[in-house]
């Protein structure tokens, strides 16, 4: 009975581990991906857009 209950344990602990992995290897892929976009696009689609209203602040004294 003991060893049973070794081997759901031991079960359940591959089975977290095969999902922490996954979870892994799913972000790896997504940065992956994210660096790829960011080179073919000249690396400006993590900035946003430049605000190009000059007139918006006074200058201080």
């Amino acid at each position: 009975m003991f060893s049973h209950e070794l081997q759901q344990a031991r079960h359940a602990d591959l089975l977290r581990e095969a999902d922490a992995q996954r979870l892994v290897n799913v972000a790896r892929a997504a940065r992956k991906a994210r660096r790829s976009l960011d080179r073919r696009s000249g690396g400006h689609t993590s900035e946003g857009q430049v605000n190009t209203e000059h007139g918006r602040f006074v200058r201080a004294a």
